[in-house]
Protein backbone atom coordinates (compact mmCIF):
# COMPACT_ATOMS: atom_id res chain seq x y z
CA UNK A 1 0.00 0.00 0.00
CA UNK A 2 1.25 3.37 -1.09
CA UNK A 3 2.38 5.68 1.78
CA UNK A 4 -0.48 8.48 0.89
CA UNK A 5 -3.30 5.65 0.97
CA UNK A 6 -1.74 4.36 4.23
CA UNK A 7 -2.54 8.20 5.51
CA UNK A 8 -5.73 7.97 4.16
CA UNK A 9 -7.30 5.24 5.94
CA UNK A 10 -5.15 6.43 9.29
CA UNK A 11 -6.89 9.21 9.03
CA UNK A 12 -10.67 7.82 8.32
CA UNK A 13 -10.25 5.41 11.16
CA UNK A 14 -9.17 8.58 13.42
CA UNK A 15 -12.51 10.22 12.00
CA UNK A 16 -14.13 6.98 13.03
CA UNK A 17 -12.44 6.64 17.24
CA UNK A 18 -12.65 10.74 17.25
CA UNK A 19 -15.83 11.91 19.34
CA UNK A 20 -16.97 14.74 21.22
CA UNK A 21 -20.34 13.97 22.34
CA UNK A 22 -21.76 15.07 25.97
CA UNK A 23 -24.86 13.89 27.58
CA UNK A 24 -25.21 15.37 31.70
CA UNK A 25 -28.62 14.72 33.78
CA UNK A 26 -28.14 17.03 36.92
CA UNK A 27 -29.83 20.46 38.50
CA UNK A 28 -29.65 23.52 37.40
CA UNK A 29 -27.93 25.73 39.83
CA UNK A 30 -28.84 29.21 39.38
CA UNK A 31 -30.72 31.38 36.77
CA UNK A 32 -29.68 30.88 32.97
CA UNK A 33 -28.24 34.13 31.75
CA UNK A 34 -28.71 35.88 28.76
CA UNK A 35 -25.30 37.61 26.85
CA UNK A 36 -24.97 39.32 24.16
CA UNK A 37 -21.16 39.72 23.06
CA UNK A 38 -19.37 42.25 21.39
CA UNK A 39 -19.67 40.32 18.19
CA UNK A 40 -23.42 40.79 18.35
CA UNK A 41 -24.47 37.06 18.90
CA UNK A 42 -26.38 36.19 21.81
CA UNK A 43 -26.40 33.07 23.82
CA UNK A 44 -27.29 31.38 27.46
CA UNK A 45 -25.36 30.79 29.79
CA UNK A 46 -25.88 28.31 32.78
CA UNK A 47 -24.47 25.62 35.26
CA UNK A 48 -26.02 22.09 35.93
CA UNK A 49 -24.45 19.77 39.40
CA UNK A 50 -23.95 16.61 38.16
CA UNK A 51 -23.40 14.00 40.53
CA UNK A 52 -19.77 12.13 40.23
CA UNK A 53 -19.91 8.50 39.23
CA UNK A 54 -17.37 5.75 40.58
CA UNK A 55 -14.11 5.97 39.44
CA UNK A 56 -12.63 2.66 38.17
CA UNK A 57 -11.17 0.69 40.71
CA UNK A 58 -12.70 2.92 43.60
CA UNK A 59 -15.71 2.97 45.97
CA UNK A 60 -16.89 6.81 44.68
CA UNK A 61 -14.78 9.03 42.89
CA UNK A 62 -13.47 12.37 44.59
CA UNK A 63 -14.53 10.44 47.68
CA UNK A 64 -10.97 11.47 49.23
CA UNK A 65 -11.19 14.84 48.24
CA UNK A 66 -15.21 14.90 49.82
CA UNK A 67 -16.25 16.19 46.16
CA UNK A 68 -19.06 14.49 44.76
CA UNK A 69 -20.64 16.57 42.24
CA UNK A 70 -18.83 18.47 39.70
CA UNK A 71 -20.61 22.29 38.47
CA UNK A 72 -20.41 22.05 34.50
CA UNK A 73 -20.93 25.25 32.88
CA UNK A 74 -23.19 25.40 29.64
CA UNK A 75 -24.29 27.50 26.83
CA UNK A 76 -26.55 27.38 24.23
CA UNK A 77 -26.50 29.63 21.28
CA UNK A 78 -29.48 28.48 18.81
CA UNK A 79 -32.53 30.59 19.44
CA UNK A 80 -35.13 28.00 20.15
CA UNK A 81 -32.60 26.50 22.96
CA UNK A 82 -32.49 29.82 24.40
CA UNK A 83 -35.84 30.80 24.56
CA UNK A 84 -36.18 26.83 26.15
CA UNK A 85 -33.61 27.14 28.65
CA UNK A 86 -34.45 30.64 29.60
CA UNK A 87 -37.55 29.11 31.20
CA UNK A 88 -35.90 26.88 33.50
CA UNK A 89 -35.16 27.50 37.32
CA UNK A 90 -32.55 26.84 40.04
CA UNK A 91 -33.21 22.98 41.17
CA UNK A 92 -35.13 21.84 37.66
CA UNK A 93 -33.64 18.36 36.93
CA UNK A 94 -32.40 18.78 33.47
CA UNK A 95 -31.03 16.68 30.53
CA UNK A 96 -28.18 18.23 27.89
CA UNK A 97 -26.54 16.81 25.09
CA UNK A 98 -23.64 18.51 23.35
CA UNK A 99 -20.23 18.62 22.69
CA UNK A 100 -16.89 19.84 24.58
CA UNK A 101 -15.91 23.00 23.41
CA UNK A 102 -13.28 25.69 24.31
CA UNK A 103 -13.87 29.23 24.17
CA UNK A 104 -11.39 32.19 23.94
CA UNK A 105 -12.03 35.63 24.58
CA UNK A 106 -10.76 39.05 25.85
CA UNK A 107 -11.09 40.51 29.50
CA UNK A 108 -9.17 42.71 31.38
CA UNK A 109 -6.49 42.94 28.57
CA UNK A 110 -5.89 39.99 28.48
CA UNK A 111 -7.19 36.29 26.46
CA UNK A 112 -8.79 34.22 28.59
CA UNK A 113 -10.47 30.50 27.67
CA UNK A 114 -13.19 28.54 29.12
CA UNK A 115 -14.44 25.07 28.83
CA UNK A 116 -17.88 24.55 28.45
CA UNK A 117 -20.69 21.98 27.09
CA UNK A 118 -22.06 23.74 24.16
CA UNK A 119 -25.45 22.79 24.13
CA UNK A 120 -27.30 20.76 20.97
CA UNK A 121 -30.45 19.67 22.89
CA UNK A 122 -31.71 20.22 26.37
CA UNK A 123 -35.00 19.20 27.83
CA UNK A 124 -36.39 19.49 31.46
CA UNK A 125 -36.47 15.71 32.94
CA UNK A 126 -38.56 17.26 36.61
CA UNK A 127 -39.37 20.65 37.41
CA UNK A 128 -37.88 21.80 40.95
CA UNK A 129 -40.55 21.62 43.64
CA UNK A 130 -38.80 25.18 45.11
CA UNK A 131 -40.77 28.10 44.65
Amino acid sequence: MAKTQKKEVQDQVDDEVAANDVRLVGRLTAEPVVVELPSGDTLVTFRVSVQRGAAPGSAVAGRAAGQRVDSVPCTAWTPRLRRSIVAWRPGDLVEVSGSVRCRFYQAGGATRSRVEVEASAARIMRRSTAA
